[in-house]
């Protein structure tokens, strides 16, 4: 979350991907760097004992949701 927002504060549009476990990590971080609203993408948790198959689940998710992002905000 840290690395997206400050990329946005460059001007280099980013967005954020978390799995749903540090979802509430996440909600606190932006919170703290003061962008309490910053969208921010999440998949499944865990992503290092997922199967191929899963993986590309998660994957097509969360292009799903940048793309959500990208076009609605």
């Amino acid at each position: 979350m840290h690395d997206a927002i400050a990329a946005e504060r460059l001007g280099v549009p980013a967005l954020g991907i978390m799995t749903d476990q540090f979802v509430s990590a996440a909600d606190e971080m932006r919170r703290a760097l003061g962008m309490p609203d910053y969208p921010f993408a999440t998949v499944e948790h865990p992503i290092s004992s997922a199967s191929k198959r899963a993986l590309e689940q998660r994957a097509e998710s969360v292009l799903n949701q940048s793309l959500h992002h990208i076009v609605h905000g």
